[in-house]
């Protein structure tokens, strides 16, 4: 199967391109620099040529307000040109309760993109995904200042892309579901908690402070960011991930 990958160069996109790859299959990356721009649509329709399934696995430049045009641009010229193509299953990768805290833009995005893949009339599937373990070092960096991480003790249940890629294969060889499925890893830690995991098995010399009002998550009110019912549990574990990374 031909399938072309919206952000296929990426944190997912590109092992999800490998993946594809290993079972046998092509996975064509639809990028800037493969001359493809979704905000405007140039070069889209040329690269789903001859893809029966198209996913996409981008992020927006920023995950403030402007998140959600970059989100009906993309979803709006991946339709058009996945059509004038003739692909079969348009498949979206999301966040788990993006739909439940709609006061965080970027999760507002994509729950937009995920209503507007659904409303158009194509064949489509969409899988959910808690935060990534990959994402929480880059949150603590966000949220440091003079040595100290603040972040608030918002309930998280994180998953490693690898089980992601794993799962998204599967779905995006699959017929089109027109459902959304959702995975998480298979520990759920509140957000500062998993901060301190990080530091205690590498330590640099910050520390961490619980801070109720520190950052993007703390517009998250309850756990609206972890398993849904229903959700497929990732195998790796945070710790697991964390030494896997990281070796000492």
């Amino acid at each position: 199967m031909k399938v072309g990958v919206i952000g296929g160069t990426g944190r997912i996109g590109s092992r999800l391109i490998a993946h594809l790859q290993a079972a046998g299959h092509q996975g064509v990356a639809l990028v800037r620099s493969t001359g493809v721009d979704v905000m405007t649509g140039e070069g889209l329709r040329e690269g789903l040529e001859g893809c029966e399934a198209c996913v996409d696995v981008s992020t927006p430049p920023a995950y403030d307000e402007s998140a959600r045009d970059f989100q009906e641009q993309a979803m709006r010229h991946m339709v058009e040109a996945g059509r004038a193509a003739g692909v079969g299953h348009f498949v979206v990768l999301s966040i788990v309760g993006c739909d439940e805290v709609p006061q965080v833009p970027y999760y507002a995005a994509k729950a937009y993109q995920e209503q507007a893949l659904a409303d158009s009339g194509v064949p489509w599937s969409v899988l959910r995904a808690t935060q990534f373990h990959e994402f929480i070092p880059e949150v603590m960096d966000w949220t440091t200042e003079r040595g100290v991480v603040r972040l608030p003790p918002t309930p998280l249940q994180p998953v490693a892309v690898t089980d992601v890629v794993n799962l998204l294969v599967e779905v995006v060889l699959g017929p089109p579901t027109r459902a959304r499925a959702a995975l998480a890893g298979p520990e759920s830690f509140a957000l500062d908690d998993l901060a301190r995991h990080v530091l205690a098995l590498h330590p640099d010399g910050r520390a961490v402070v619980t801070d109720e009002d520190a950052g993007l998550f703390a517009a998250v009110p309850g756990r609206e960011l972890t398993a849904p019912r229903g959700a497929t549990i990732g195998p790796t574990t945070f710790d697991q991930w964390l030494r896997d990374s990281w070796p000492a």
